[in-house]
């Protein structure tokens, strides 16, 4: 499916990341594998845990390469871009991978907890986002009509439910959506696809923890979390099938595949004149008498 194409995967030294970039590469990609970690001394000895995953690519017969930085940092963003392009000539697909957590409640949070994570999860995005879609444009220019380019980010099922105790992913995730929607709408005339996953997974995010037994890997039977079933659809949204698949997100885990529709309007309400402060009281008040908290509903999922 992906004969030709060359794709980013950051944070692909483990978990997610990593069964994605073997599946890419698998399907035919050249593969830059992103992750922390930093050059070596020139004699090829470079140091991060990438390399084990460029040597499992080169195993199955294909080609990749190491890209040792922090994908929230502009330059090694850049340089990320740069690495793909001049390596392999081109840059056809992004998949945003790279992030971690630091869990607390909303009143226990520091500021640097909240910061780290938005800057790694939602910072990080953007910052790749921005030098690649500054080249697709250029190749679109040069080329004077749409090229090849997909962009795969990952985002949460937190963003939905607003797990409480951890209002920093939250964030960042929800963030991440709107960013993908926005690039979807900008991008599209250049002929690139932007979507969003919210895989369900066992990555070193979710092995300690509130979560950890959760996502246990199971002694027999179906291992609904194992991450390699996230994986095909990371493909197929790299692949030039989905070619018409732009500005969706999707949940994917185990056996299932679900498209998140977009928000919806409830109620509306429509004043005779202008909203004062007792007929806002007297057009919501009977409406939300017969609800609950919107929390109550959260609790139906983990994330």
């Amino acid at each position: 499916m992906l004969d030709g194409k060359v794709a980013i995967v950051t944070g692909a030294a483990r978990g997610l990341g990593r069964v994605e970039a073997l599946e890419l590469a698998r399907q035919g990609a050249r593969v830059v594998v992103n992750d922390l970690g930093k050059a070596g001394d020139g004699s090829g000895r470079d140091e991060g845990p990438a390399n084990a995953v460029v040597e499992e690519i080169k195993a199955l017969g294909g080609e990749a390469v190491p890209h040792f930085g922090d994908v929230a940092v502009w330059a090694d963003a850049q340089a990320l871009i740069g690495t793909a392009v001049e390596t392999f000539g081109d840059l056809h697909i992004l998949v945003n991978n790279a992030g971690f957590l630091r869990d607390r409640m909303i009143f226990n949070m520091s500021e640097e907890d909240f910061d780290a994570v938005v800057r790694v999860h939602l910072k990080g995005h953007f910052c790749t986002m921005r030098h690649a879609s500054v080249h697709w444009r250029e190749r679109s220019k040069a080329a004077g009509g749409e090229i090849y380019g997909r962009i795969i980010n990952t985002s949460s099922e937190a963003f939905i439910f607003g797990s409480p105790g951890q209002p920093n992913y939250a964030a960042a995730k929800a963030g991440i959506v709107a960013l993908t929607m926005s690039a979807a709408q900008g991008l599209q005339r250049y002929g690139v696809m932007a979507n969003a996953i919210m895989p369900r997974a066992r990555t070193r995010m979710n092995d300690t923890g509130a979560l950890a037994d959760m996502f246990a890997k199971p002694s027999e039977g179906f291992d609904t979390f194992a991450p390699e079933h996230v994986s095909p659809l990371v493909a197929y949204l790299a692949s030039p099938d989905a070619g018409n698949v732009s500005g969706q997100v999707i949940v994917v885990y185990g056996k299932s595949m679900t498209v998140v529709g977009a928000p919806s309007i409830d109620t509306q309400f429509e004043a005779a004149e202008s909203w004062t402060v007792a007929s806002v009281a007297e057009a919501l008040g009977p409406h939300f008498a017969k609800l609950r908290p919107v929390t109550d509903g959260f609790t139906v999922s983990p994330f």
